[in-house]
């Protein structure tokens, strides 16, 4: 069974920086697919930003410009840094993975960002 434990959530005032992190219990080298989505009070949960097994990187409209994704494998994480923070993006954070050659997604349990006006 695999286990995403997400991190770096908190109270930021806009326009500030986070760096989220989702440590994933086995090893990331053969993650093809990884992602970040989240969901405010009241709607649906929705892409943050996300890299595909073709290598294609896909944003959310609203955080285009503002959200970067990584990964380190030597610590096993994929990382979310976040910047220019604005009170919208007030939301719990889920990190999305897959591995190479397998069907099932795994989703972290989720962390809360808010911002402050």
């Amino acid at each position: 069974q695999v286990q995403l434990v997400e991190s770096g959530g908190g109270l930021v005032q806009t326009g500030g920086s986070l760096k989220l992190s989702c440590a994933a219990s086995r090893s990331t080298v053969s993650m093809n697919y990884m992602g970040w989505y989240r969901q405010a009070p009241g709607k649906e949960r929705e892409l943050v930003v996300a890299v595909t097994s073709r290598g294609t990187t896909n944003y959310g409209d609203s955080v285009k410009g503002r959200v970067t994704i990584s990964r380190d494998d030597a610590k096993n994480t994929v990382y979310l840094q976040m910047v220019s923070l604005k009170p919208e993006d007030t939301a719990v954070y889920y990190c999305n993975v897959r591995w190479s050659g397998e069907a099932n997604y795994y989703w972290g349990q989720g962390t809360q960002v808010t911002v402050s006006s």
